[in-house]
């Protein structure tokens, strides 16, 4: 496979995963009730920040000559389940919901820095990648930050 053809599969892999970001923080704003409306407003801005990554992910791999994905990841489907499961027993608390976002956000903290360490980028992806990957790490600290103080 090409450098070109190995860029366009990691910059998919973050589209995949910023969609999974959102299906998640929507799914989690479904569920949280009215004492919680501080993670409202947190997650529907952290819904946005990842449809804009999306949105420039696509552009990168539109340039490359790649087929952007659209869709969400199998492990992503299933991490929504899990949360639908844990919400059935009782899970609904504000520890819990800070627990399960902190947990997307180190499956997408994780994976931009395996992208970035892949050392197959393309070098006009380099600095958009890790400026994104900054934003990930704050916000993900964020939520670390609240579920410590919960």
């Amino acid at each position: 496979m090409s450098n070109n053809e190995n860029s366009i599969t990691i910059l998919n892999d973050l589209i995949q995963i910023n969609n999974d970001r959102v299906a998640g923080f929507e799914k989690a704003l479904a569920d949280i009730k009215d004492e919680n409306v501080d993670l409202k407003v947190l997650f529907q801005e952290f819904t946005a920040q990842s449809r804009k990554f999306s949105q420039e992910l696509t552009t990168l791999v539109t340039a490359h000559a790649g087929h952007p994905e659209t869709g969400t990841s199998m492990a992503g489907e299933l991490h929504r389940a899990w949360i639908d499961v844990k919400a059935l027993f009782g899970g609904g608390d504000r520890k819990s919901i800070l627990e399960e976002a902190e947990r997307g956000e180190d499956a997408i903290k994780k994976a931009y820095n395996d992208a970035l360490k892949s050392n197959t980028l393309a070098p006009d992806t380099i600095q958009l990648v890790s400026k994104q990957a900054d934003e990930i790490k704050s916000a993900h600290d964020k939520i670390k930050a609240l579920r410590d103080a919960s």
